[in-house]
């Protein structure tokens, strides 16, 4: 596979490859924790991809102060870039948290931070099943 010049990518298309990256990741957990059924792996998904999810993540990321700097910077390309798409079932905040978010994973992921994405994977994980998403 050709590799893609993150620097230079915009922040829509690097929240196009975070957007994949980070669901595939969120359901290959869910099927580790024994989950067979569709209906119940898209319920269950919610709480970890969708706009409002991302946006009381990132929400927390920022009272954990977990992000570093390269990272707040990619979260601010994709957050800021000019979409031509409404958002679906939130507001126009929360959508652009998410896009800034996915734009954060793909930056992690073309720049080969596996364990770095890892590591914030399982963070996501933990604060979703520790309920604590469901108040921020």
């Amino acid at each position: 596979m050709e590799q893609l010049d993150y620097e230079q990518m915009n922040g829509l298309s690097l929240a196009y490859i975070g957007d994949a990256i980070y669901e595939l990741a969120v359901r290959n957990h869910l099927v580790s924790l024994g989950l067979t059924k569709v209906n119940d792996l898209q319920k269950k998904s919610r709480h970890y991809v969708s706009a409002k999810a991302h946006a009381a993540l990132f929400d927390l990321m920022q009272t954990d102060q977990i992000l570093n700097e390269q990272e707040m910077l990619y979260f601010k390309r994709g957050r800021n870039a000019k979409s031509y798409t409404k958002a679906k079932n939130t507001n126009a905040v929360s959508y652009r948290i998410s896009t800034g978010v996915e734009a954060m994973f793909g930056y992690l992921y073309l720049s080969k931070q596996e364990e770095r994405l890892t590591e914030l994977m399982n963070w996501i994980y933990e604060q979703v099943e520790s309920g604590r998403t469901q108040n921020a």
